[in-house]
């Protein structure tokens, strides 16, 4: 099936990027879509709007196996008019070009958690956000269950990591300011354990997804470290990539709820503030343990994160 086309739906990001690299060197026929036409080196590029059927058809046609990567704006207002149109058109897409389908989904829908996140962990959002996520994730796999598409929901926990500048909260409020000689920002405590996808680890991780039979109509977490640290120690962490003395501040509820007065996004991380309130801990074992991939320690990606910030071209 290698003369067969990947499609990945929502290039540009961060992840889309990474994985349209991963599936070239694997010499797969890659195409891309966007509404920009956004390019990598060696895939194709088609500009396409997925919330208009006709053109999500036409992107999706002779794929063997669709990536849905999309991003959308950081507004309720945005996903709840938005995403139920995109999940429904990219399922009758894949449907009629008999695609597999790959949705590349966060935690959202599992709200608030006590414990850890694993796949069986059920629905039960806590924010608007978490309803849209869970009503599309819930939406796919009946038609899975219908037996009338066969398709992965692959699930990671927020992300950091090289690149991850515009979608990563360690990245704006972590690495970003200790790059510009400012002290880190923790959203609501530093004491709780919150756990963080390294964006590196990601696309590897989708390609073997995607190339496994039997690893379709299910959901999977993607391979994020164990043991994720606190907020003071992930701080304390990059500040010594830096070389400098762990210092940080926390932002505050009142504060963000103020700030987003004047924010929109910073007024639409104050649902979600939950995530960081309350320990947040994400499980990927079933993945490590069924396909032998293990995800970068924190260690090792923050180190790793700090020196995509130091180089001089960032300067």
């Amino acid at each position: 099936m290698n003369d067969r086309i990947y499609t990945i739906l929502g290039a540009g990001g961060v992840v889309a990027d990474q994985l349209a690299k991963r599936l070239v060197s694997e010499g797969r026929s890659v195409r891309l879509v966007s509404r920009s036409g956004h390019s990598v080196e060696g895939a194709s590029s088609v500009e396409a709007d997925v919330t208009l059927p006709d053109q999500t058809m036409n992107a999706v046609r002779e794929a063997e196996v669709v990536f849905l990567c999309v991003g959308l704006k950081y507004d309720i207002r945005v996903w709840s008019d938005i995403w139920p149109r995109i999940m429904s058109n990219t399922i009758e897409a894949c449907k009629r070009a008999g695609s597999k389908l790959v949705f590349f989904d966060n935690v959202y829908s599992y709200g608030k958690v006590e414990g850890v996140m694993t796949e069986s962990t059920p629905y039960n959002p806590s924010s608007r956000k978490g309803e849209v996520r869970a009503a599309i994730a819930t939406r796919l796999m009946d038609e899975v269950k219908a037996g009338s598409l066969h398709a992965v929901i692959a699930r990671a926990a927020d992300f950091y990591g090289p690149l991850a500048e515009k979608v990563g909260i360690p990245n704006m409020l972590v690495f970003k300011r200790l790059s510009e000689g400012k002290k880190p920002n923790l959203l609501a405590s530093d004491r709780t354990r919150h756990s963080y996808t390294f964006t590196l680890d990601i696309a590897g991780a989708l390609t073997v997804l995607a190339r496994t039979e039997n690893a379709f109509d299910q959901v999977w977490h993607l391979p994020t470290a164990a043991d994720p640290p606190t907020g003071r120690e992930f701080a304390a962490m990059a500040s010594r990539e830096f070389g400098v003395t762990p210092a940080y501040a926390v932002l505050s509820r009142w504060m963000l709820k103020a700030a987003g007065l004047f924010d929109r996004t910073i007024y639409e991380i104050g649902e979600m503030l939950y995530q960081n309130e309350f320990d947040y801990i994400f499980d990927s074992s079933k993945f490590e343990k069924t396909f032998g991939i293990h995800p970068a320690p924190y260690a090792d990606g923050v180190r790793q994160t700090a020196e995509f910030y130091k180089k001089p071209e960032r300067k």
